[in-house]
């Protein structure tokens, strides 16, 4: 028997000669085991696709991996995602190909990056059309795509944040942020949430709480971490306390219109000022969702009294929109519309450019007055190919609706796996905003404890080897994350849903496999993406399948009586149940 070693207390999990694995938890928790089958032979064949990539010509696999392994920092090798790596050659819209010609669909949008798909025609001619006319010149001159898209980026926000500081990434916006905050309020001590990641450069790894993400030196000088209020997996939360139409299953008795467990956030808050930083501080960062920590949403006051207090101690409030802006949320198109707050600064990068290096700082005209006390120059940030195409990416989103379309699928979305969420232990949170999801794993709902790591790791890797590419994120791995890009082109069909294909969807047995689960989880994974028109035959169900994975978990409904708990436990090998229904996966296909 071999150990694989848990990250989690009170638990051993081992595995068999025979490939079996089993989970022990700690006297008083749920009794779970799994068990790794090898890889399905019979996957169903992806939509079809009318976009034929270029043969691919170029280096062997075997050479990229001896290059990447001889040349390449051993950092890019340590986050290379999966066993076998994935050989990405082109990308179209929502697909990506490998170099072998395989098809995947990335839904998670190359790291919540591609804002309207890969190589979006608009953006590619966009890009195109600049290239021919000028690649470079800095800010020391004037050229139109700076100042035209200042202009209408601008027009994208509320007053008095009018005034842009562009940059190459998100790290570098978050790292100039801090440093206009801290000339405008001449104070320095700097409040973020634990869990968050704000950037990977020396300033901004102290407003990042991740120890994955930490080097053991000098790093962040005065940045201090505050309880992030999470109301699913912290020690407050109810089932009101979300903007969001899923809310957790936490028992809640606020009163009509009053959190509690917003009020005990706050509190946790309190306390940090007064035990953690001086009576005046710099500022207070905070995503409007918490994207690697785990799509965390807060109670919904939660900024707007946090940001009372931290203007009340000389503070900026700054809000990092690297994963939750343009339109992703559905409901808004910055996420801190969503909590009706405005910030004093918004940082942003990632789906601004679609994948071309880009960040910004927008802020108000006093902090920007500030920042020119000194010189500060940087030799790309407003570079004129990327001023083109984040031009061009805003005026895709806005001519494809793809906001409405966020707040649509993702509505819908969240609203099905919140059906599987209560039918299944494994699954204990659902939730997110628009095309920004999270679906939190767990060994069961009591404890809450994170499915371990290796678990997750082999539902990512079965996924990927069938043909789907997503992400995940939390403190401990455990959250799926999808943050698929915002185009989607609506069948008119899909508004009017027919009841009794979805009820014939997520029809299911008392007990039920992991692999069987996914296959119901995953086509709704599809639907988050955003299709176009070509992407699907209508008129063809045989051929809209979803990838199923091979990873089998023995799982039980919520309602499982302490009796059955008892008769799982005892039970020395896993048991299955197959249910595999080949036209209950093509339903919902059939709807798009």
């Amino acid at each position: 028997m071999f150990k694989l070693a848990s990250s989690l207390s009170g638990r051993c999990v081992s595995r068999t000669r025979s490939g079996s694995v089993q989970t022990h938890l700690a006297a008083g928790a749920f009794f779970h085991k799994y068990h790794l089958a090898p890889l399905d032979t019979d996957v169903p064949e992806m939509p079809p696709c009318d976009f034929k990539p270029e043969e691919y010509t170029g280096l062997s696999k075997e050479r990229m991996m001896e290059i990447r392994q001889q040349y390449c920092n051993p950092m890019i090798m340590k986050v290379t995602y999966y066993k076998k790596p994935v050989f990405i050659h082109q990308g179209y819209m929502q697909w990506l190909w490998d170099v072998d010609g395989r098809r995947y669909l990335d839904l998670f949008a190359g790291v919540a990056t591609v804002s309207v798909g890969h190589c979006h025609p608009k953006v590619t001619a966009a890009a195109e059309k600049q290239l021919r006319r000028l690649w470079h010149t800095t800010n020391i001159y004037v050229h139109p795509p700076l100042h035209e898209y200042c202009e209408k980026l601008a027009s994208y926000f509320p007053d008095p944040l009018k005034v842009i500081y562009l940059t190459n990434s998100g790290s570098e916006a978050n790292d100039l942020a801090m440093l206009m905050a801290r000339l405008h309020t001449g104070n320095y001590d700097i409040i973020t949430f634990r869990g968050s990641y704000h950037g990977g450069s020396p300033q901004t790894m102290g407003l990042t709480s991740n120890a994955a993400y930490k080097y053991p030196i000098a790093n962040g000088l005065g940045c201090t971490n505050t309880m992030c209020p999470d109301v699913f997996r912290g020690p407050w939360g109810g089932s009101h306390c979300r903007d969001s139409p899923v809310q957790t299953t936490r028992e809640c008795g606020c009163a009509q219109g009053h959190c509690m467990a917003n009020d005990q956030y706050i509190g946790q808050l309190k306390e940090t000022f007064a035990t953690s930083v001086p009576s005046r501080i710099a500022a207070f960062f905070a995503e409007p969702i918490q994207g690697l920590g785990g799509v965390v949403q807060y109670p919904k006051t939660y900024l707007r009294e946090a940001y009372k207090l931290v203007r009340a101690r000389g503070g900026l409030c700054i809000a990092d929109e690297v994963q939750t802006g343009f339109g992703r949320t559905g409901t808004h198109f910055w996420g801190f519309q969503g909590h009706d707050v405005i910030p004093d600064m918004v940082t942003m990068a990632k789906g601004i450019g679609n994948g071309f290096p880009m960040g910004a700082v927008v802020t108000t005209p006093e902090i920007a007055a500030s920042f020119a006390k000194g010189a500060h120059f940087n030799t790309f940030g407003g570079n004129a190919v990327a001023c083109a195409i984040a031009s061009s990416v805003l005026d895709a989103i806005k001519e494809d609706g793809a906001q409405q379309i966020s707040l649509n699928v993702g509505n819908y979305l969240m609203t099905e796996l919140a059906k599987l969420r209560d039918k299944y232990e494994i699954i204990g949170d659902v939730r997110g905003k628009g095309l920004h999801i999270g679906v939190e794993m767990v060994t069961d709902k009591a404890s809450r404890e994170p499915l371990p790591p290796e678990a997750m790791s082999e539902i990512l890797q079965h996924i990927k080897d069938m043909g789907v590419l997503i992400g995940k994120g939390g403190m401990y791995g455990q959250v799926t994350h999808s943050t698929s890009s915002d185009y989607f082109t609506f069948r008119q069909h899909v508004v009017g849903i027919p009841h009794s294909s979805l009820t014939s969807l997520l029809r299911a047995p008392p007990l039920i496999t992991g692999a069987e689960m996914l296959r119901r989880i995953n086509p709704v994974f599809f639907f988050s993406h955003p299709f176009r028109r070509s992407a699907f035959n209508p008129r063809c169900a045989s051929q809209r399948r979803t990838p199923i994975s091979s990873l089998r978990f023995l799982t039980r409904p919520c309602t499982a009586t302490r009796a059955e708990n008892e008769r799982l436990r005892g039970e020395s090998q896993c048991q299955e149940i197959n249910t595999t229904n080949p036209q209950q996966l093509s339903a919902l296909f059939s709807l798009l």
